[in-house]
């Protein structure tokens, strides 16, 4: 019948349940049973406590075999002319459609298959997608987790990050930020990559960030707490070869003043009450985290002045290239001049806060051509005195 409707397949006839279980494979697209056969029932299939327990619960149970044993296959099944009955009691176990034995020809028997066939790629796709949907969400609760959240008592601060890391459909990223207010009034703000990309690095990054946190709320600062961050590190990641920069800031209870550490990262940008944006000037910094073992950080002092912000970022916001026709040498990296362009130009246009972040990672994706690659973390404490 199947050779007469023009339904190319290869067939393998098992007279029964034992000779089943040697033919089918993980290539099998259907299994056709025929439940009118006296050798698919295995013995003692069905106890017998069970009320209607005969040939056709028997059958059903041995049905129940081939549907475990193919479970990757479409399973079509075949009755007798007064087994309409059974044939639904199959659908209801599972098997994708039933055909009466003296009611099949060619063409019928090929579209059942080809249905059945079709119908269990559709539920195998579905089945795929949901189990993706759980996992995504379920990583996608851990990761919003894992995400700091800034411990700040003061009014007069107010505090806007962003987040995005270079990995598709990932919350996290090696980069991280966190913001601590202590006891005597100090903020301590930080800022880090961690190299590479990927699920490892982004984890080292959120040990990093928690042993930062711990580190700070149990009074350790300055040179010292990168020392500890520098044995942590060590400790913790998976290869010598991952290093870590990092800039942190401590902001005086008075507002006005500010330490600063650099551990081979970007100096963050100052921006003032009028409008104004500037990159702080290179002062004395120390290596990354992770390549010199007993290295030194020094600190610099910055006036902050009455009004201000203080912005930390990663260097995957400004290692985007220009691309041809967007306004400087077409190739070359933004850097950090660029990002005090965009800065100045988007304070021009009104931007602050959150809206002043956006406007520069935006900016920064159009000069690029694309979307930027690299994780990017931004983060903006603003002082607002009353």
């Amino acid at each position: 019948m199947l050779a007469e409707s023009g339904l190319e397949v290869r067939m393998t006839v098992a007279a029964g349940l034992a000779a089943a279980r040697r033919a089918v494979t993980a290539r099998t697209q259907c299994v056709v049973v025929d439940l009118t056969t006296s050798d698919l029932s295995p013995p003692a299939a069905v106890p017998d406590t069970v009320p209607d327990a005969g040939p056709s619960a028997s059958r059903l149970a041995g049905l129940r075999e081939v549907l475990a044993l193919a479970r990757h296959a479409a399973v079509v099944v075949l009755t007798g002319g007064g087994d309409a009955r059974l044939g639904v009691q199959a659908v209801a176990a599972g098997a994708a459609d039933y055909l009466v034995k003296s009611e099949v020809d060619g063409p019928l028997l090929a579209r059942a298959v080809r249905y059945a066939i079709e119908r269990k790629r559709a539920e195998e796709t579905e089945r795929r997608l949901v189990e993706a949907r759980i996992l995504g969400d379920e990583n996608a609760r851990l990761e919003r987790g894992l995400l700091p959240v800034p411990i700040i008592d003061d009014p007069a601060l107010a505090h806007h990050t962003r987040y995005r890391p270079g990995r598709r459909r990932a919350l996290l990223g090696g980069d991280f930020h966190d913001t601590v207010q202590t006891a005597d009034g100090t903020v301590h703000l930080v800022i880090g990559d961690v190299s590479g990309h990927g699920p490892d690095e982004a984890a080292l990054g959120v040990r990093l960030r928690m042993a930062w946190r711990t580190l700070v709320l149990a009074g350790h600062t300055g040179a010292d707490l990168l020392a500890t961050l520098d044995t942590v590190l060590g400790h913790e990641r998976r290869s010598d070869e991952i290093f870590t920069t990092l800039c942190t800031a401590a902001i005086a209870p008075s507002r006005r003043t500010a330490r600063l550490y650099l551990a081979g990262h970007p100096a963050p940008l100052l921006l003032d009450a009028a409008g104004g944006v500037a990159a702080l000037p290179p002062g004395p910094h120390g290596p990354a985290l992770g390549l010199l073992p007993g290295a030194d950080w020094p600190a610099t002092d910055i006036d902050l002045g009455e009004g201000w912000g203080l912005m930390l970022y990663t260097d995957g916001i400004i290692e985007g290239r220009v691309r041809a026709g967007a306004g400087g040498r077409p190739g070359e990296r933004l850097g950090t001049d660029g990002l005090v362009r965009l800065a100045r130009a988007a304070r021009g246009r009104g931007a602050d806060g959150r809206a002043l972040i956006d406007a520069l990672v935006a900016g920064a994706e159009e000069l690029n051509g694309d979307v930027l690659t690299d994780d990017v973390a931004v983060l903006l404490l603003r002082h607002a005195p009353a």
